[in-house]
């Protein structure tokens, strides 16, 4: 007698050789990330394009400033960013989730900060506070230092200095690179030059310079020094196309004294953000369980040890 099989049959036949997990879609085997230039951003696209790679998939990260970030996301040319720092991108985000042009996937980072700052020696003179800057303007030369056009927290600076508060009309925001900005930095440090800049934790320069965060930009920063919330955000609809790399990027988050470890590689190591991401990632390997909890291969294996074998641990 002739067996033939059941479709039932050939679908047990086919998860046998296909594992317990079907695959991504083909459109998945590629994440298109951005970065704008931020060291912060460097270092955890580092990470997640480390643990991605190891899952078998690509990473694409394109160097784009913010507005263009907010524009590919809402367009569907990119999938993921991981710098949505809050409030200070309110202004960009609340009309794309209005129109359900993006997904907040998750608060990748807590605890972070952003505002305006000065070196320790100027807030020793007696600033400590935006309001003490227009009573000292002919030291700063009126001018506050940002990062690059475009940005966010640029933007901010720009709509205080035009409200006028604090005695501050008449003032000029310098837009720059963030390596730009830190550079004058450094420059006004290594003579005692007053300096007034944006400035943010996690990053290196709070190891690198000695600074103070003033108070009083609070209408334009948020509170408690801006107090800052970075969220990770995704096109509309990359969860229901690819939900075995969106539940990595759920699952994906930082904390302060890892992102500043990060960065001291980077910009005192001279690694690129992958292999700073290696060097953390087999120096702290525990960190890998949350992250990787029910994760797979881009094909469908085991995530955990395929992401294991790649670290060599």
């Amino acid at each position: 007698m002739r067996l033939t099989k059941t479709p039932l049959a050939i679908m047990a036949t086919l998860a046998f050789w296909t594992g317990a997990h079907a695959a991504e879609p083909a459109a998945c085997a590629t994440v298109r990330m951005a970065d704008p230039g931020w060291t912060d951003i460097t270092s955890t696209n580092g990470v997640a394009g480390t643990l991605l790679k190891a899952l078998g998939y690509k990473q694409a990260v394109s160097t784009l400033s913010v507005p263009i970030v907010f524009q590919a996301l809402s367009s569907g040319q990119l999938d993921v960013f991981l710098g949505n720092w809050m409030p200070a991108q309110t202004n960009f985000i609340n009309p794309l989730l209005k129109d359900n042009k993006l997904v907040v996937v998750r608060p990748n980072l807590q605890h972070a900060k952003f505002t305006l700052a000065v070196p320790d020696y100027v807030a020793e003179a007696g600033v400590h506070s935006v309001a003490d800057l227009a009573g000292h303007a002919d030291k700063f030369g009126k001018r506050i230092y940002g990062i690059e056009a475009g940005a966010p927290a640029n933007q901010n600076i720009q709509r205080m200095l035009t409200a006028g508060d604090d005695g501050l009309k008449g003032w000029k925001l310098i837009e720059s690179s963030e390596q730009g900005m830190l550079g004058e930095v450094e420059r006004a440090e290594r003579s005692k030059q007053w300096i007034a800049f944006l400035a943010w934790e996690p990053h290196p320069m709070n190891d690198r310079f000695h600074i103070t965060y003033l108070q009083g930009a609070e209408q334009y920063f948020g509170p408690d020094f801006g107090s800052t919330t970075i969220n990770t955000l995704a096109r509309n609809g990359y969860a229901e196309q690819c939900p075995n790399a969106d539940r990595l990027f759920r699952q994906l988050n930082f904390s302060v004294p890892m992102e500043n470890a990060l960065m001291v590689s980077i910009a005192s190591q001279r690694m690129d953000g992958p292999a700073a991401a290696r060097t953390w990632l087999k120096a702290n390997p525990a960190q890998l369980d949350a992250w990787l909890d029910g994760v797979t291969t881009f094909d469908g294996k085991d995530g955990p040890a395929a992401v294991r074998t790649a670290l060599g641990l």
